[in-house]
Formats: structure tokens, C-alpha cells, sequence
């Protein structure tokens, strides 16, 4: 991934942060039929340096990846159209075009997939209790029938990847003037569209980092 200077992530504890905050993201490998892809909710384990995950059985990734195998993991964070016309620059002579802000996290690891129905069982008890977390009545794993979970965990595969890089991108207007950016903050938290609103407080707290 292209990473500028100005746009890159590199202070371990807000690296660190990032990685604790990951949710859902998209695994990519190399295989023999070429490149093959598959979305899907993650847990990181900071002991480890591991994100884990699982697929359905049926899902060939597994088979075109291999035991091993270099797999690249693509996380997006806020993104957002950015108009020219936020830009008090606009005014004064015009010489401004659109952008993109975005964040994206890009994690290279060797990937090992798992059979093992413990594992498994810890796996998804685990991640079910991140994303229940809050809920005046969360759900838990032990809700459902044992026999039940059994017959759903052998339709699913685990999977960890074991990071071994870390490419952490931010690009939030850090090139223009305090003034411009500013005035696409103003923009975009102007927007109807949440996702624009989201890139608004993404930038803010960059601002006070």
C-alpha cells in the first residue's frame, strides 16, 4: 500500500489501539486459481500478534490458500467524498479538486486454519461476547442447545493469522492548511450521510492527537 509520510500510522500505542479495534474485515490470498477473497468478523489476540477468524466449511478459501500461505487482511475505517468547495481557497482562486479521505489498515501475515472443535467452541463464545458487550440483554453462545452449536461449528472453519506487518494509513487532509481543514470538518459534518459525519470526528481527533 502507498503510504505518505504525513499519512501514515506509526506510533505503536495508537497502532496498538487500531488492532484492539478492529471488527470486520477481508482476507486476501494467493493461490493456485489466483487471487481469492473473503469478508469476516475478527478477534485480536494482543498476547499473540494473532487475529482469528472462521469461514463456512463450504467456503473454499482454506483449500486455495493453504496452510501457511502469506495472507493479507483489509480493514476500512471512515471514508468520505471531500468537495472543493469546502475549501476557503475555492474563494480565492480556485485552484482546487475533489479528494478521498480515508482510513485503511493493511495486516501481512502466514495464515493456519483450524479444525479443532474446542477451539472453535472458545472462538465464537469469545466473539459473540465482544459484539453482545452493551446490550441491556446480551446473547451468549450458552443460550442455544449444545447439540445445536455442535452441528453449526462443523459447517465452519477457524483460522488465524499471525501478524508480521502492519501498514496503518490516515488520510485526513493532513497536507492542507489548518483553515481547509477546517472547512471540510464544517462539510462534512454538515452531510446528511453518517458515514460523512463519521470522517468528520475521525478527523477532529486526529487533529488532537
Amino acid at each position: 500500500m502507498y503510504v505518505p509520510a504525513a499519512n501514515a500510522v506509526t506510533d505503536p500505542d495508537e497502532v496498538e489501539a487500531l488492532l484492539r479495534g478492529l471488527r470486520f474485515g477481508c482476507l486476501v490470498t494467493h493461490g493456485p486459481e489466483g487471487l481469492f477473497a473473503s469478508h469476516l468478523p475478527v478477534l485480536y489476540d494482543a498476547g499473540r500478534g494473532v487475529l482469528a477468524g472462521h469461514l463456512a466449511r463450504a467456503n473454499p478459501h482454506a483449500a486455495q490458500a493453504g496452510e501457511g500461505e502469506a495472507g493479507l487482511m483489509i480493514f476500512q475505517g471512515a471514508e468520505a467524498y471531500v468537495s472543493p468547495s469546502w475549501y476557503p481557497s475555492k474563494r480565492e482562486h480556485g485552484r482546487v479538486v475533489p479528494t478521498w479521505n480515508y482510513e485503511v489498515v493493511h495486516l501481512h501475515g502466514a495464515l493456519a486454519w483450524i479444525q479443532d472443535d474446542d477451539w472453535l467452541a472458545a472462538h465464537l463464545a469469545a466473539l459473540t461476547d465482544r459484539f453482545e458487550a452493551g446490550r441491556p440483554e446480551p446473547w451468549a453462545v450458552s443460550d442455544a442447545p449444545e447439540e445445536y452449536l455442535q452441528g453449526l461449528r462443523r459447517g465452519v472453519v477457524g483460522l488465524e493469522l499471525r501478524i508480521q506487518r502492519v501498514e496503518a494509513k490516515r488520510k485526513l487532509s493532513q497536507n492542507r492548511a489548518p483553515a481547509e481543514r477546517e472547512g471540510v470538518i464544517a462539510g462534512l459534518d454538515a452531510s446528511p450521510e453518517p458515514g460523512d459525519r463519521a470522517m468528520a470526528r475521525a478527523m477532529r481527533a486526529a487533529s488532537e492527537r
